[in-house]
């Protein structure tokens, strides 16, 4: 069945499972599968342990697992991630749809989850293809701002070239960039995560292997959310 949705929002039963009574229950949720991840535990067994436990949804498990991580990834995260300042007359690396798709959900209403870590993750996801959405074209306009301010040297888009209409949006960055003045590039690859663990310049993103990998990271999604959408659905359980 062909992809029809026009947001990147909520899903249905969110209002739901997010509730302020519910976050209790995700907090400690999240707190269990962080102590099982630094003890060794395999990810898969450790969520159905701790959803089982607390009899979450599947969604719920997604938000759990989303907003997690091991004491050892959280300090090796935290010791690699730089400022604002740092990355004046450097190159930044997107994770483009990462980053895009995150700003995009932010926009339409969607649960942003707020990770152990400091990041923000949407629970959206794009499921090998991308679709343009009605948020699609502002949440551009905000990271290119953005990115403006960061008074970057360089700026490269790394778009998953498997994924569907990665083309499309690629001519889409490219002809905004040119009417906007922005100083950034686009390439198709086929896997943004290898290239952005082995690259020594700055990768903005939130997907954690990366994270874990990566030379250096910049908390990108997050800056731009804070800045520009103070009434973005923020779900903090990775308290």
């Amino acid at each position: 069945m062909p992809d029809k949705r026009k947001h990147r929002g909520a899903h249905p039963d969110d209002a739901r499972l997010f509730v302020p009574d519910a976050l209790d229950t995700l907090r400690q949720s999240m707190r269990d599968y962080s102590w099982l991840l630094s003890n060794g535990y395999a990810e898969k067994s450790a969520l159905k342990l701790v959803g089982d436990r607390f009899s979450l949804t599947q969604r719920q498990r997604m938000a759990v697992m989303r907003s997690s991580c091991g004491d050892e990834d959280l300090s090796r995260r935290v010791s690699k991630q730089i400022r604002q300042e740092d990355l004046v007359g450097k190159t930044l690396l997107l994770d483009g749809y990462n980053v895009l798709t995150t700003v995009e959900a932010a926009l339409a209403g969607g649960v942003i989850l707020i990770g152990r870590d400091g990041c923000y993750r949407d629970i959206a996801g794009i499921h090998g293809t991308y679709r343009k959405v009605e948020e699609t074209i502002p949440a551009i306009e905000l990271t290119g701002r953005c990115l403006s301010e960061l008074h970057l040297e360089r700026c490269l888009w790394y778009l998953d070239r498997p994924v569907s209409n990665s083309g499309r949006l690629k001519t889409m960055l490219l002809d905004m960039a040119e009417n906007e003045k922005w100083n950034w590039e686009v390439e198709l690859v086929y896997s943004p995560d290898g290239v952005l663990v082995r690259a020594e310049e700055t990768a903005a993103t939130s997907d954690s292997e990366i994270l874990n990998r990566c030379n250096q990271w910049f908390n990108l999604a997050r800056e731009i959310i804070d800045r520009n959408i103070p009434k973005a659905w923020l779900i903090d359980i990775g308290k």
